[in-house]
This record gives C-alpha cells, structure tokens and sequence, in this order.
C-alpha cells in the first residue's frame, strides 16, 4: 500500500470514529423539560439588520447617489 493510500485510510477511518462517536454521544444530549424554549434572538436580529441598513447608506453616500 502506497503512501497516499495510508493516509486517505487513516483519514477515513477517523471520520467514521467521529460519527460513531457524535451519534453515541445525540441521545444524551437530549434538552431537559426545565430548559427555556430556544427562539429566535429579537434583539441580535434587529442589531444586524440596523448595522447592515448603515453599511448600505454609508455606501450609498460614498457613491454620491444620495444627498
């Protein structure tokens, strides 16, 4: 077996350790009933939708299309 073929072996074989391992790993990760419901984060929404309305009118502004 050539050089390259070990390597891609090796390589193969820890990504199906991994899966194995993550997939062992799903059931115990379960979210407790005690656990807060995960939504979508308002205010982190609204600060990057409003940073990302200033880029544009920073860029419109820097184009001389708005005056």
């Amino acid at each position: 077996m050539t050089e390259a073929k070990k390597k891609i072996a090796a390589a193969i074989a820890a990504v199906a350790h991994y899966l194995e391992a993550e997939a062992a790993a799903l059931p115990s990760a379960q979210p407790s009933a005690e656990a807060a419901p995960a939504g979508p984060k308002l205010w982190a929404l609204n600060g990057r939708q409003f940073q990302m309305q200033l880029r544009n009118l920073m860029q419109l502004r820097a184009l001389g299309r708005m005056r």
